[in-house]
């Protein structure tokens, strides 16, 4: 299985405070513990909204919403993607992951989709379409 993990964002992280060396370094040894477990298959922070965008769809219509954006509970500041056996397993890691930020945070555990769990919708042709775009990405 494989799982999107959210670091949400904090009001320091929304306004561009980086790091400290020494919470680097520690999210460097947590990283580098998830890659010795075979967990690890990316892991990235992200810029503050106040350099994001969305596009919002309605129909056919579609808005461009400049950042930043409000709600800073509900916004994401980074992310790892981990492969567990189970859900708790993540949730078992992450208890062990360094606080990301200087003031209290919260970390989201989603499980990514499996092709299989689209059951008949999943065609051999949308398949095979999947495989292909797989198959270019990890070139790039």
């Amino acid at each position: 299985m494989r799982f999107m993990v959210m670091v949400k964002a904090s009001p320091e992280s929304e306004a561009g405070e980086m790091p400290s060396r020494e919470r680097l370094e520690e999210m460097g040894r947590f990283n580098q513990q998830l890659i010795d477990a075979g967990m690890l298959l990316a892991a990235e922070g992200l810029h503050p909204t106040s350099k994001a965008a969305k596009v919002r769809f309605s129909g056919k219509k579609r808005t461009v919403i400049d950042g930043p954006f409000p709600e800073t509970k509900e916004l994401v500041a980074g992310f790892w993607i981990l492969k567990a056996a189970s859900r708790e397993d993540v949730i078992e890691w992450i208890k062990r992951c360094p606080n990301p930020m200087t003031s209290d945070s919260d970390i989201e555990i989603r499980q990514i989709f499996e092709p299989e769990e689209f059951g008949g919708e999943l065609t051999d042709e949308i398949k095979a379409r999947r495989e292909k775009v797989r198959q270019q990405v990890a070139k790039n």
